[in-house]
Order: structure tokens, then C-alpha cells, then sequence
């Protein structure tokens, strides 16, 4: 299986049953995608635990009850890849959401940093 999809998955089943936190296995990706939706305000909270069997905990957020993830979509799997340049990247739901995409110059960034830096690369998933 895929594990960004794993992570996916896992964030999106927590809030449907609204659960505090949810936690998976550590690699680097999943924590910079994890750090980005904090810097972008989706999460609360990314952290780092455990020496021998790391782990990812990320705390979500709420506000009023109401989860601040409306949805996570996969966009670029292993099996296809989509890679796109600056000028082709659109806004998600209106400008309401956003893509996260690993780029030629190495890292993370949204799809309105790539448009600011015209740099393009794979989108990785899209959060709304």
C-alpha cells in the first residue's frame, strides 16, 4: 500500500468518529505533509514520538464541533504520477482548500507558494 494514502486515510477516519488525535508510523514525507497542514491551520499539533519505533502523532482541530478538514483526496499515486508546471496548478475549491506538492527544488509547499516561486512539481494530495 501507499503510505501517504495510509496517513490520509487514517486523518480522514479520525474525524469522521471526531476522535482528539490519530497517530502512524514515521517516515519524513508524512511528517512535512503533517507540518504544512499545521503551518496552513488543518492541525493542531505535529509531533515526533519514540526512539526505536517512531511515530507521527498529529492532534486535529476543531471548531465547534466541526472538524477544519472538510476532505483529503490522494492526487499523484504510485502507480501514476502527476506532475504539473506553475502555470497549470488551479486553485482548490475556490481558493478554500489546498494542494500540496513536492517540488523540483526539493520539499513541500502549497499550490499558492509554487505559483509565487513559478516552480511546478507532483501534486501529492489536495486538502479542502
Amino acid at each position: 500500500m501507499d503510505p501517504i494514502s495510509n496517513m490520509l486515510t487514517a486523518i480522514r477516519n479520525a474525524l469522521a468518529v471526531r476522535r482528539p488525535n490519530v497517530s502512524f508510523p514515521f517516515s519524513k514525507l508524512k511528517y512535512e505533509i503533517g507540518e504544512l497542514l499545521k503551518k496552513q491551520g488543518f492541525v493542531e499539533k505535529v509531533e515526533k514520538k519514540g526512539r526505536v519505533k517512531k511515530i507521527i502523532e498529529v492532534t486535529l482541530k476543531y471548531e465547534n464541533g466541526i472538524p477544519s478538514i472538510s476532505g483529503l483526496k490522494r492526487i499523484s499515486k504510485p502507480g501514476q504520477r502527476i506532475y504539473l508546471p506553475y502555470k497549470k496548478i488551479k486553485k482548490v475549491k475556490g481558493g478554500y482548500g489546498i494542494y500540496i506538492i513536492s517540488t523540483s527544488k526539493g520539499g513541500l509547499t502549497t499550490d499558492k507558494e509554487a505559483r509565487k516561486q513559478k516552480i511546478g512539481g507532483e501534486l501529492i494530495c489536495e486538502v479542502w
